[in-house]
Protein backbone atom coordinates (compact mmCIF):
# COMPACT_ATOMS: atom_id res chain seq x y z
CA UNK A 1 0.00 0.00 0.00
CA UNK A 2 2.91 2.37 0.77
CA UNK A 3 4.25 1.74 -2.74
CA UNK A 4 0.87 2.58 -4.37
CA UNK A 5 0.47 5.69 -2.22
CA UNK A 6 4.01 6.87 -3.06
CA UNK A 7 3.13 6.56 -6.78
CA UNK A 8 0.51 9.28 -6.32
CA UNK A 9 3.08 11.81 -5.03
CA UNK A 10 5.51 13.52 -7.41
CA UNK A 11 9.18 12.82 -6.78
CA UNK A 12 11.39 15.78 -5.81
CA UNK A 13 13.04 17.77 -8.63
CA UNK A 14 16.70 16.81 -8.69
CA UNK A 15 19.61 18.16 -10.71
CA UNK A 16 23.09 16.77 -11.38
CA UNK A 17 26.11 19.08 -11.30
CA UNK A 18 28.19 18.83 -14.47
CA UNK A 19 31.71 18.43 -13.03
CA UNK A 20 33.21 19.17 -16.46
CA UNK A 21 32.17 22.82 -15.96
CA UNK A 22 31.68 23.54 -12.24
CA UNK A 23 31.63 22.18 -8.67
CA UNK A 24 28.50 21.40 -6.69
CA UNK A 25 29.27 23.93 -3.93
CA UNK A 26 29.76 26.78 -6.46
CA UNK A 27 26.65 25.82 -8.43
CA UNK A 28 24.53 25.62 -5.27
CA UNK A 29 25.71 29.06 -4.14
CA UNK A 30 24.94 30.62 -7.54
CA UNK A 31 21.45 29.09 -7.68
CA UNK A 32 20.68 30.13 -4.07
CA UNK A 33 21.56 33.71 -5.08
CA UNK A 34 19.00 33.38 -7.89
CA UNK A 35 16.28 32.43 -5.41
CA UNK A 36 16.44 28.62 -5.63
CA UNK A 37 15.84 26.69 -2.41
CA UNK A 38 17.93 23.50 -2.56
CA UNK A 39 20.12 21.08 -0.65
CA UNK A 40 22.36 18.06 -1.43
CA UNK A 41 20.35 14.88 -2.18
CA UNK A 42 22.19 12.66 0.31
CA UNK A 43 25.54 11.29 1.34
CA UNK A 44 25.49 8.68 -1.43
CA UNK A 45 26.03 11.20 -4.26
CA UNK A 46 28.56 14.04 -4.54
CA UNK A 47 26.95 15.71 -7.56
CA UNK A 48 23.18 15.68 -6.87
CA UNK A 49 21.06 18.58 -5.59
CA UNK A 50 17.39 18.49 -4.60
CA UNK A 51 15.30 21.55 -5.51
CA UNK A 52 12.40 22.43 -3.17
CA UNK A 53 11.15 25.61 -4.81
CA UNK A 54 12.49 28.23 -7.16
CA UNK A 55 11.70 31.83 -8.09
CA UNK A 56 13.21 31.20 -11.55
CA UNK A 57 12.45 28.39 -14.04
CA UNK A 58 15.05 25.74 -13.12
CA UNK A 59 15.32 24.56 -16.75
CA UNK A 60 16.11 28.03 -18.16
CA UNK A 61 18.68 29.65 -15.87
CA UNK A 62 21.94 30.97 -17.39
CA UNK A 63 23.75 28.15 -15.51
CA UNK A 64 21.45 25.54 -17.11
CA UNK A 65 21.98 27.01 -20.59
CA UNK A 66 25.75 27.09 -19.97
CA UNK A 67 25.66 23.36 -19.22
CA UNK A 68 26.59 23.56 -15.53
CA UNK A 69 23.82 21.11 -14.60
CA UNK A 70 21.14 18.83 -16.01
CA UNK A 71 17.69 17.96 -14.66
CA UNK A 72 17.99 14.27 -13.86
CA UNK A 73 16.12 11.86 -11.57
CA UNK A 74 18.22 10.79 -8.58
CA UNK A 75 17.66 7.11 -9.41
CA UNK A 76 19.35 7.68 -12.81
CA UNK A 77 22.65 8.41 -11.05
CA UNK A 78 22.76 4.86 -9.66
CA UNK A 79 23.50 2.77 -12.80
CA UNK A 80 26.39 5.09 -13.75
CA UNK A 81 27.80 4.93 -10.21
CA UNK A 82 27.60 1.11 -10.40
CA UNK A 83 29.28 1.18 -13.84
CA UNK A 84 32.17 3.14 -12.28
CA UNK A 85 33.72 4.37 -15.57
CA UNK A 86 37.49 4.95 -15.56
CA UNK A 87 39.51 7.43 -17.59
CA UNK A 88 40.62 6.45 -21.12
CA UNK A 89 38.17 3.54 -21.41
CA UNK A 90 35.89 2.62 -24.32
CA UNK A 91 32.29 2.61 -23.07
CA UNK A 92 28.91 1.96 -24.72
CA UNK A 93 25.60 3.37 -23.47
CA UNK A 94 23.18 1.09 -25.34
CA UNK A 95 19.98 3.10 -24.87
CA UNK A 96 21.31 6.59 -24.27
CA UNK A 97 18.59 9.22 -24.99
CA UNK A 98 18.02 11.82 -23.61
CA UNK A 99 21.61 11.67 -22.37
CA UNK A 100 21.58 12.10 -18.58
CA UNK A 101 23.57 8.92 -17.99
CA UNK A 102 25.82 9.37 -21.06
CA UNK A 103 26.89 12.86 -19.95
CA UNK A 104 27.47 11.60 -16.38
CA UNK A 105 29.76 8.83 -17.78
CA UNK A 106 31.61 11.44 -19.83
CA UNK A 107 32.04 13.69 -16.77
CA UNK A 108 33.39 10.81 -14.64
CA UNK A 109 35.86 10.01 -17.43
CA UNK A 110 36.89 13.73 -17.49
CA UNK A 111 36.37 13.85 -21.26
CA UNK A 112 39.01 11.15 -21.89
CA UNK A 113 38.56 7.81 -23.70
CA UNK A 114 35.48 7.32 -25.83
CA UNK A 115 31.76 6.98 -25.05
CA UNK A 116 29.46 5.53 -27.70
CA UNK A 117 25.94 6.84 -27.07
CA UNK A 118 23.47 4.69 -28.99
CA UNK A 119 19.70 4.94 -29.26
CA UNK A 120 17.42 2.93 -31.55
CA UNK A 121 14.95 5.81 -31.90
CA UNK A 122 16.38 8.40 -34.32
CA UNK A 123 13.97 11.12 -33.16
CA UNK A 124 15.24 10.78 -29.57
CA UNK A 125 18.86 11.32 -30.62
CA UNK A 126 18.08 15.05 -31.07
CA UNK A 127 17.72 15.57 -27.32
CA UNK A 128 20.75 13.33 -26.75
CA UNK A 129 22.95 15.42 -29.07
CA UNK A 130 21.61 18.67 -27.56
CA UNK A 131 22.53 17.61 -24.01
CA UNK A 132 25.98 16.33 -25.09
CA UNK A 133 26.74 19.73 -26.72
CA UNK A 134 25.30 21.78 -23.85
CA UNK A 135 27.26 19.90 -21.18
CA UNK A 136 30.51 20.06 -23.18
CA UNK A 137 31.10 16.30 -23.56
CA UNK A 138 33.85 15.98 -26.18
CA UNK A 139 34.59 12.24 -25.97
CA UNK A 140 31.16 11.11 -27.18
CA UNK A 141 30.03 9.49 -30.43
CA UNK A 142 26.27 9.31 -31.09
CA UNK A 143 24.92 6.38 -33.11
CA UNK A 144 21.49 5.11 -34.11
CA UNK A 145 21.42 1.28 -34.21
CA UNK A 146 19.07 -1.36 -32.94
CA UNK A 147 21.14 -2.33 -29.88
CA UNK A 148 20.53 -6.01 -30.65
CA UNK A 149 22.89 -5.55 -33.63
CA UNK A 150 25.90 -5.13 -31.31
CA UNK A 151 28.59 -6.62 -31.41
CA UNK A 152 28.19 -6.92 -35.22
CA UNK A 153 28.40 -3.12 -35.40
CA UNK A 154 31.27 -2.72 -32.93
CA UNK A 155 32.43 -4.71 -29.91
CA UNK A 156 35.37 -4.95 -27.53
CA UNK A 157 34.11 -2.37 -25.00
CA UNK A 158 35.60 -2.00 -21.52
CA UNK A 159 32.17 -1.31 -19.98
CA UNK A 160 28.57 -1.25 -21.19
CA UNK A 161 25.55 0.41 -19.62
CA UNK A 162 22.21 -1.07 -20.64
CA UNK A 163 19.43 1.06 -19.19
CA UNK A 164 16.85 -1.13 -20.89
CA UNK A 165 13.50 -0.03 -22.36
CA UNK A 166 10.90 -1.14 -19.82
CA UNK A 167 7.25 -0.94 -18.76
CA UNK A 168 7.90 2.08 -16.51
CA UNK A 169 6.20 0.63 -13.42
CA UNK A 170 8.76 2.48 -11.27
CA UNK A 171 7.93 5.94 -12.68
CA UNK A 172 4.13 6.02 -12.31
CA UNK A 173 4.43 9.27 -10.32
CA UNK A 174 6.01 10.84 -13.43
CA UNK A 175 3.77 9.14 -16.01
CA UNK A 176 0.33 8.11 -14.74
CA UNK A 177 -0.62 6.60 -18.12
CA UNK A 178 1.49 3.52 -17.19
CA UNK A 179 -1.40 2.47 -14.91
CA UNK A 180 -3.82 2.12 -17.82
CA UNK A 181 -1.58 1.62 -20.88
CA UNK A 182 0.13 -1.62 -19.85
CA UNK A 183 -1.39 -5.07 -20.28
CA UNK A 184 -0.35 -8.70 -19.78
CA UNK A 185 1.09 -8.88 -23.31
CA UNK A 186 3.57 -6.08 -22.49
CA UNK A 187 5.02 -8.13 -19.64
CA UNK A 188 5.81 -10.91 -22.11
CA UNK A 189 7.10 -8.79 -25.03
CA UNK A 190 9.18 -6.25 -23.08
CA UNK A 191 11.16 -8.86 -21.07
CA UNK A 192 11.84 -10.75 -24.32
CA UNK A 193 13.44 -7.61 -25.83
CA UNK A 194 15.39 -7.03 -22.59
CA UNK A 195 16.77 -10.59 -22.74
CA UNK A 196 17.97 -10.07 -26.31
CA UNK A 197 19.59 -6.76 -25.35
CA UNK A 198 21.39 -8.10 -22.29
CA UNK A 199 22.91 -11.01 -24.26
CA UNK A 200 24.02 -8.52 -26.93
CA UNK A 201 25.61 -6.33 -24.21
CA UNK A 202 27.48 -9.28 -22.70
CA UNK A 203 28.81 -10.36 -26.11
CA UNK A 204 30.00 -6.79 -26.88
CA UNK A 205 32.24 -6.46 -23.82
CA UNK A 206 35.92 -7.36 -23.90
CA UNK A 207 36.52 -10.05 -21.27
CA UNK A 208 40.26 -9.31 -21.38
CA UNK A 209 39.85 -5.60 -20.68
CA UNK A 210 42.61 -4.47 -18.30
CA UNK A 211 40.30 -2.17 -16.35
CA UNK A 212 36.72 -3.23 -17.08
CA UNK A 213 34.85 -6.18 -18.53
CA UNK A 214 31.76 -4.79 -16.79
CA UNK A 215 28.08 -4.72 -17.82
CA UNK A 216 25.46 -2.80 -15.82
CA UNK A 217 21.80 -3.65 -16.47
CA UNK A 218 19.13 -1.30 -15.13
CA UNK A 219 15.40 -0.59 -15.56
CA UNK A 220 12.92 1.95 -14.19
CA UNK A 221 10.57 -0.94 -13.39
CA UNK A 222 9.76 -2.86 -10.21
CA UNK A 223 8.43 -5.95 -12.06
CA UNK A 224 10.25 -9.24 -11.35
CA UNK A 225 9.77 -10.29 -15.03
CA UNK A 226 11.88 -7.34 -16.21
CA UNK A 227 14.52 -7.46 -13.50
CA UNK A 228 15.52 -10.66 -11.66
CA UNK A 229 14.03 -12.94 -14.34
CA UNK A 230 16.07 -11.22 -17.10
CA UNK A 231 19.31 -11.27 -15.06
CA UNK A 232 18.80 -14.93 -14.13
CA UNK A 233 18.21 -15.73 -17.84
CA UNK A 234 21.48 -13.97 -18.76
CA UNK A 235 23.40 -15.97 -16.14
CA UNK A 236 21.99 -19.22 -17.55
CA UNK A 237 22.66 -18.32 -21.19
CA UNK A 238 26.12 -16.83 -20.63
CA UNK A 239 28.05 -18.82 -18.02
CA UNK A 240 31.05 -16.57 -18.80
CA UNK A 241 29.58 -13.74 -16.66
CA UNK A 242 28.95 -13.44 -12.94
CA UNK A 243 27.15 -10.90 -10.77
CA UNK A 244 29.36 -8.67 -8.62
CA UNK A 245 28.81 -6.04 -5.90
CA UNK A 246 27.34 -2.77 -7.18
CA UNK A 247 29.08 -0.81 -4.36
CA UNK A 248 26.01 1.42 -4.10
CA UNK A 249 25.44 2.74 -0.57
CA UNK A 250 21.65 2.49 -0.83
CA UNK A 251 19.20 -0.09 -2.17
CA UNK A 252 17.45 -3.29 -1.15
CA UNK A 253 18.84 -6.70 -2.29
CA UNK A 254 17.21 -8.28 -5.37
CA UNK A 255 14.93 -11.30 -4.93
CA UNK A 256 16.39 -14.81 -5.05
CA UNK A 257 12.92 -16.37 -4.99
CA UNK A 258 9.46 -14.96 -5.69
CA UNK A 259 6.08 -16.71 -5.74
CA UNK A 260 7.54 -20.16 -6.31
CA UNK A 261 10.18 -18.99 -8.82
CA UNK A 262 13.77 -19.53 -7.70
CA UNK A 263 16.64 -17.51 -9.13
CA UNK A 264 20.43 -17.79 -8.85
CA UNK A 265 21.53 -17.05 -5.27
CA UNK A 266 23.91 -14.31 -6.51
CA UNK A 267 20.87 -12.14 -7.40
CA UNK A 268 21.00 -10.83 -3.82
CA UNK A 269 23.92 -8.69 -5.12
CA UNK A 270 21.56 -6.73 -7.39
CA UNK A 271 19.77 -3.66 -5.99
CA UNK A 272 16.11 -2.55 -5.92
CA UNK A 273 14.77 0.96 -5.28
CA UNK A 274 11.19 1.88 -4.36
CA UNK A 275 9.47 5.29 -4.24
CA UNK A 276 8.27 4.73 -0.66
CA UNK A 277 11.67 3.71 0.76
CA UNK A 278 14.16 6.17 -0.75
CA UNK A 279 11.82 8.80 -2.28
CA UNK A 280 13.33 8.08 -5.72
CA UNK A 281 11.75 6.51 -8.81
CA UNK A 282 11.31 2.73 -8.72
CA UNK A 283 14.54 1.31 -10.12
CA UNK A 284 16.67 -1.82 -10.47
CA UNK A 285 20.46 -2.17 -10.93
CA UNK A 286 22.53 -5.30 -11.63
CA UNK A 287 26.29 -5.38 -12.26
CA UNK A 288 27.98 -8.19 -14.21
CA UNK A 289 31.66 -8.98 -14.64
CA UNK A 290 32.69 -10.88 -17.77
CA UNK A 291 35.21 -13.56 -16.82
CA UNK A 292 35.79 -15.28 -20.19
CA UNK A 293 35.11 -14.53 -23.89
CA UNK A 294 31.74 -15.57 -25.34
CA UNK A 295 31.89 -18.20 -28.11
CA UNK A 296 30.41 -15.41 -30.28
CA UNK A 297 33.41 -13.17 -29.58
CA UNK A 298 35.94 -15.52 -31.13
CA UNK A 299 34.26 -17.94 -33.57
CA UNK A 300 33.89 -16.89 -37.18
CA UNK A 301 32.84 -20.37 -38.21
CA UNK A 302 29.84 -20.11 -35.94
CA UNK A 303 27.24 -19.07 -38.54
CA UNK A 304 25.47 -22.44 -38.41
CA UNK A 305 26.19 -22.73 -34.69
CA UNK A 306 24.69 -19.26 -34.09
CA UNK A 307 21.60 -20.22 -36.08
CA UNK A 308 21.11 -23.32 -33.91
CA UNK A 309 21.72 -21.27 -30.75
CA UNK A 310 19.26 -18.57 -31.81
CA UNK A 311 16.70 -21.25 -32.66
CA UNK A 312 17.17 -22.95 -29.27
CA UNK A 313 16.73 -19.61 -27.48
CA UNK A 314 13.64 -18.78 -29.54
CA UNK A 315 12.16 -22.22 -28.79
CA UNK A 316 12.73 -21.70 -25.07
CA UNK A 317 10.98 -18.34 -25.31
CA UNK A 318 8.05 -20.03 -27.10
CA UNK A 319 8.49 -17.88 -30.23
CA UNK A 320 8.96 -20.87 -32.53
CA UNK A 321 8.20 -24.53 -32.11
CA UNK A 322 9.14 -27.85 -33.76
CA UNK A 323 6.98 -27.39 -36.85
CA UNK A 324 8.99 -24.29 -37.83
CA UNK A 325 9.60 -24.12 -41.61
CA UNK A 326 12.41 -26.32 -42.99
CA UNK A 327 14.38 -25.47 -46.15
CA UNK A 328 15.40 -27.82 -48.97
CA UNK A 329 18.69 -26.51 -50.42
CA UNK A 330 18.58 -28.72 -53.57
CA UNK A 331 15.06 -27.61 -54.40
CA UNK A 332 16.09 -23.96 -53.80
CA UNK A 333 19.11 -24.30 -56.12
CA UNK A 334 16.88 -25.72 -58.88
CA UNK A 335 14.40 -22.83 -58.52
CA UNK A 336 17.24 -20.30 -58.59
CA UNK A 337 18.65 -21.76 -61.83
CA UNK A 338 15.20 -21.61 -63.46
CA UNK A 339 14.79 -18.01 -62.34
CA UNK A 340 18.22 -17.03 -63.80
CA UNK A 341 17.37 -18.71 -67.13
CA UNK A 342 14.02 -16.87 -67.31
CA UNK A 343 15.76 -13.57 -66.62
CA UNK A 344 18.34 -14.25 -69.38
CA UNK A 345 15.61 -15.10 -71.91
CA UNK A 346 13.89 -11.78 -71.15
CA UNK A 347 17.18 -10.00 -71.92
CA UNK A 348 17.45 -11.88 -75.24
CA UNK A 349 20.37 -14.08 -74.13
CA UNK A 350 20.36 -17.80 -74.95
CA UNK A 351 20.58 -19.50 -71.51
CA UNK A 352 21.84 -22.81 -72.96
CA UNK A 353 24.79 -21.11 -74.68
CA UNK A 354 25.92 -19.34 -71.47
CA UNK A 355 26.84 -20.76 -68.12
CA UNK A 356 24.17 -19.75 -65.64
CA UNK A 357 25.79 -18.18 -62.59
Amino acid sequence: MEFFEANEIARPITIRTNTLKTRRRELAQTLVNRGVNLQPIGTWTKVGLQVFDSQVPIGATPEYLAGQYILQAASSFLPVMALDPQENERILDMAAAPGGKTTYISALMKNTGCVFANDANKARTKSLIANIHRLGCKNTIVCNYDAREFPKVIGGFDRILLDAPCSGTGVIAKDESVKVNRNEKDFIQIPHLQKQLILSAIDSVDANSATGGVIVYSTCSVAIEENEAVVDYALRKRPNVKLVETHLQVGKPGFVSYRGKHFDSSLSLTRRYYPHTYNVDGFYVAKFKKIAPSPHDVSKAGANEKELLARAEAEEEGIINDDFAEFDNDEDADLMQKSIKRSMKKKGINPSGTKAL
